[in-house]
């Protein structure tokens, strides 16, 4: 949840007031907490949602702490947001990658790329390319564009993998598939660096990657 800057030497920042896909995800979490008893876990995780829309950051911080502490993977998620924007509580970029890290660990992918992101800023934790590098991957397996692209971008600079411009343009392509204007003016980018063979080794690799579900690329 953080805002998406586009850089040829920096990854993206998720767009942090998101609420759409906090609240798309949370009907998801609420159709799963039905199916398995958690009527009460999606009342409280909504009181929490409810509150934020209102801008109660300390009230939003309440009603997710009680869930995070459960395992609840939104709301720890949502927790290590207040704490990294230091909304209803004193900013603690660590205690945010704390709860980043729990949420990844579970397979969230919006936490496995805001985690990648305090690896990458070293923000909370000592700056980690490669962590950075992981954390992308993970989130970009579950076609996560954001993830996708960032990785893109880590290949292209070379910043915790070896610089490779044929793996930088898959990723970006990848990512750019919906269209995003600013994706496509980085793809062009690698592509002026390739050769024509590359490119179009590239553009096959990319289509076998989304073929397998993002996995192995």
């Amino acid at each position: 949840m953080r805002h998406c800057l586009i850089s040829t030497s920096h990854p993206i920042r998720r767009y942090h007031d998101n609420m759409k896909r906090i609240l798309t995800a949370l009907v998801l979490s609420i159709s799963i907490l039905f199916a398995s008893g958690g009527f009460v876990f999606a009342q409280d995780f909504l009181k929490g949602v409810e509150a934020w829309e209102k801008g109660d950051f300390a009230t939003a911080l309440r009603e997710w702490s009680a869930l995070a502490e459960q395992g609840n993977t939104l709301a720890q998620f949502s927790l290590g947001w207040l704490y990294e924007d230091g909304r209803g509580v004193t900013q603690n970029h660590k205690e945010a990658v704390k709860w980043y890290r729990k949420a990844a660990e579970q397979g969230y992918e919006d936490a496995q790329f805001n985690l990648g992101l305090m690896y990458s800023q070293g923000k909370g934790v000592l700056q980690d390319y490669k962590e950075a590098v992981k954390w992308y991957r993970k989130a970009a397996e579950q076609g996560f564009e954001d993830a996708q692209f960032n990785l893109g971008v880590m290949y292209m600079n070379g910043q915790g993998v070896l610089q490779n411009n044929i793996y930088a343009y898959i990723w970006v392509n990848i990512a750019a598939s919906s269209g995003n204007a600013g994706r496509v003016k980085i793809r062009d980018i690698i592509a002026k660096k390739m050769k024509s063979a590359d490119i179009f080794k590239a553009q096959k690799l990319a289509q076998e990657c989304v073929k397998k579900n993002y996995k192995g690329c």
